[in-house]
């Protein structure tokens, strides 16, 4: 099994269970000990480099050096066929932006194939007096082979459909799974705050929803497929690919982050065996 070969090559992980590797490793050096082509999916957001309490600032052409070598990373362990999905935000450069999107700097020297820019629309944020209040961040979907990747759009389709009955010489017009999502995505962010916070709140600064990265795991990869998340953060890959049926490997290099991530897999592992737990008890309550 792949994980196990990962695990004799790595050593001991930070967490795991029999699907899931959490390294509290540096992602560069780890990904560097990788064998060529074994992961289906990245889905990953690295440091913006906008001074961030988790993040060490560097200039400008230092980072995007290091972006590079680690993208050229995943791409090397990425199978023929996987795909890449790439969160940046925005950030300064005196005199020339005010907010440039990062991928912008990057478009060259990324070498997978750019399917689509995936724009993730939120409710919430900062209001602008000088400019229009941000409400948006971006996804971008790379393959590694245009010819062949993995995209399960009925796996993803939006049921909510506003004519789900119009036809066209007798036959529906919309599939009767839902339609195509379009690459506009309306998910509300991982709140915080006393009164407000999300269920799935951790104590990590900057935290996607699960309904975006779900969306992204059951569209770009297939059960029993490894999941890879180089930066793992709050561990939001991580439990979506468990509750998905896929294999997971994780890098943070910071240990708080790994137990927040640690103790976030525990406690989602422990309900899914409660969980079953009670409708084994039921059904033979049942069959009784």
């Amino acid at each position: 099994m792949i994980l196990n070969q990962i695990r004799d090559i790595l050593g001991q992980p930070f967490y795991y269970t029999d699907n899931c590797l959490i390294y509290n490793m540096d992602c560069l050096q780890a990904l560097k000990r990788l064998p060529a082509e074994i992961v289906w999916l990245t889905v990953t957001s690295p440091p913006y480099n906008i001074g961030k309490s988790y993040e060490n600032p560097m200039i400008l052409d230092k980072y995007l050096d290091w972006c590079e070598a680690w993208v050229a990373e995943i791409y090397r362990i990425t199978r023929p066929n996987g795909a890449f999905w790439l969160n940046l935000g925005y950030f300064s450069i005196p005199g020339r932006a005010k907010a440039i999107p990062i991928p912008y700097l990057l478009w060259d020297r990324i070498p997978f194939h750019l399917i689509q820019e995936i724009i993730w629309n939120y409710g919430a944020g900062v209001a602008g007096k000088k400019f229009f209040s941000p409400r948006n961040e971006k996804f971008l979907w790379y393959v590694k082979n245009p010819d062949d990747y993995t995209f399960n759009l009925d796996a993803i389709r939006d049921p909510n459909v506003k004519y789900p009955n119009q036809k066209k010489n007798g036959k529906l017009k919309v599939n009767p799974n839902g339609k195509n999502p379009t690459d506009v995505w309306q998910f509300s962010k991982v709140t915080s705050g006393k009164n407000r916070a999300s269920k799935e709140r951790t104590s990590h600064p900057a935290q996607f929803p699960m309904a975006v990265i779900e969306r992204i795991i059951k569209a770009s990869s297939n059960s029993r497929e490894i999941v890879l998340d180089p930066f793992i953060g709050s561990g939001t890959t991580a439990e979506v690919a468990l509750r998905l049926g896929r294999a997971t490997v994780g890098f943070e290099i910071r240990e708080d982050y790994c137990r927040i991530v640690a103790d976030r897999l525990d406690n989602f592992l422990q309900h899914q065996t409660d969980q079953e737990a009670q409708l084994e008890l039921f059904g033979t309550s049942k069959a009784v």
